[in-house]
């Protein structure tokens, strides 16, 4: 194993972050140690349908959990402006304020240990940071834990690109094997229909 700094830039998604840097380097480890601070956080709490969602000064206390280039399981606790501490399941839509410094384990491939797989998932899915659909969504594949790359868009360059990909201008965008499906609602009907199962 080997530590790597990671600094995280006002306005980041703090899951998502960790998402594309596991998935682009395609590297697996845990976290180690976190500092800073978030504008927004959006966690789940044991039993609730839908995250939890708390805005203001809000400090970081701490980030533990896994990461690999199929997925993140991260448990987040913070405290607010009254110090009271909160915490859950890390979903997207955690806002970085003014930055949050991570330590983080790389898990070293050891020799004669099968090979990364080099096949591309055949299921994508485009969101925007703090959309309700894109979280839930991203909560449905991660149920079936169903393999996936997640782009974040992030500016007008990137929402262009995708928008002229998929011929959509809502978010969450979902495309299997390269064709755009739709959004929440058809990937929710192919789920209730047990058409993702052919996706592991």
């Amino acid at each position: 194993m080997h530590s790597l700094p990671l600094k995280l830039a006002p306005g980041s998604d703090l899951r998502l972050s960790l998402e594309e840097l596991a998935q682009r380097d395609g590297i697996s480890g845990f976290v180690l140690g976190v500092v800073g601070n978030l504008t927004k956080a959006s966690f789940q709490c044991p039993g609730q349908a839908d995250p939890t969602v708390l805005e203001g000064d809000l400090e970081v206390i701490t980030l533990n959990g896994t990461f690999s280039p199929e997925g993140v399981h991260l448990h987040l606790s913070l405290s607010d402006g009254a110090c009271q501490v909160w915490g859950g399941h890390l979903e997207p839509g955690t806002i970085v304020q003014k930055g949050v410094d991570l330590l983080i384990g790389v898990i070293e491939q050891r020799e004669g240990s099968p090979a990364p797989q080099s096949s591309t998932p055949r299921l994508e899915i485009a969101v925007l940071p703090g959309c309700p659909w894109c979280s839930r969504a991203l909560r449905i594949l991660r149920t079936l834990d169903l393999p996936h790359t997640v782009t974040t868009v992030n500016d007008d360059a990137a929402f262009q690109a995708v928008q002229q990909r998929s011929g959509m201008t809502t978010f969450p965008q979902v495309f299997i094997d390269g064709s755009v499906i739709g959004g929440y609602d058809n990937l929710a009907a192919m789920q209730a229909a047990g058409e993702l199962d052919a996706l592991r």
